[in-house]
C-alpha cells in the first residue's frame, strides 16, 4: 500500500499536466484558426485547474492507477469547445486544432526525457530520484495520450484528424460515428483490442525518444 500511495504521489504532477495541457492546446489552436470559443470561456490556459474534471483527470485515473498496481492508466479533461464552423477555413483547420493535443502530448514527453537525462546526470542526491520515477511517468502517460488520441475513431483527435483529411462525401459519413465513439473505445479496452493496437505503437514511440536523449 505504501509503494502505490508513493506511486500515487509521484504520478499526479504528470498525469493532471499531460491530461490538461493537452486540452489547452486545443484552445489555442483553436484561437489562432479563428475560433475564440475557449478563449472567451477562459479556457486557453497553461493553469491546469481550468481543465481539470473531477471525475476524469482526478479520480478515475487514480482509481485505475490502484486498482492495476501502476500497469495501466486512463483519464480525461475538461474538453475545450470548439465551434469548428468559426475556423476559418473549417475543414482544413480541423486537422490543425485536433492534431494540437497529441503535438503538446509528444512536447511534454521530450520535456520529461529531457529531465530524466538530467536526473541521471546528477550527482544522487534527495530530489534526483523522486525527479526520475517522475519523469518515467510523464514519457510513458503523454505517449499513451498521444497515441491513443491518434487512433482514427471521432471523437478522438485522430477521427478528426481523418474527417478533416477525407473528401467530403466520406467525411460525412465517417463524422457520423462520434456518437458511437466512445462506446466504441469502451468496448475496444475491455476486450484487450485496444492495449494490443496500442502497445507496440506506444513502445515504438518511447524507443524514439529513448535514443534521441540515450536513456540506456
Amino acid at each position: 500500500m505504501n509503494a502505490l500511495i508513493q506511486l500515487v504521489a509521484v504520478a499526479a504532477l504528470p498525469i493532471v499536466f499531460a491530461i490538461t495541457l493537452h486540452e489547452a492546446a486545443h484552445g489555442y489552436a483553436a484561437r489562432h484558426f479563428g475560433d475564440p470559443t475557449a478563449w472567451r470561456l477562459g479556457r486557453i490556459s497553461l493553469n491546469p485547474i481550468r481543465h481539470i474534471d473531477l471525475m476524469g483527470t482526478i479520480v478515475i485515473p487514480l482509481a485505475i492507477l490502484l486498482f492495476s498496481g501502476g500497469s495501466f492508466l486512463f483519464g480525461y479533461a475538461k474538453p475545450v469547445p470548439v465551434d469548428f464552423g468559426r475556423l476559418r477555413q473549417p475543414k482544413r483547420d480541423m486537422l490543425w486544432v485536433a492534431a494540437a493535443g497529441p503535438l503538446a502530448n509528444l512536447a511534454m514527453a521530450l520535456m520529461w526525457a529531457a529531465l530524466l537525462k538530467l536526473a541521471w546526470l546528477m550527482p544522487e542526491n534527495a530530489y534526483t530520484v523522486p525527479l526520475s520515477e517522475m519523469s518515467k511517468i510523464g514519457i510513458a502517460i503523454n505517449c499513451v495520450l498521444m497515441v491513443l488520441n491518434l487512433l482514427p475513431l471521432p471523437p478522438l483527435d485522430g477521427g478528426r484528424i481523418a474527417v478533416s483529411l477525407l473528401p467530403h462525401s466520406l467525411a460525412w459519413k465517417f463524422a457520423q460515428l462520434e456518437r458511437w465513439g466512445f462506446p466504441i473505445l469502451l468496448v475496444l479496452l475491455f476486450t484487450g483490442i485496444l492495449s494490443a493496437v496500442m502497445n507496440p505503437l506506444v513502445a515504438g514511440v518511447g524507443r524514439v525518444i529513448e535514443t534521441i536523449f540515450g536513456l540506456y
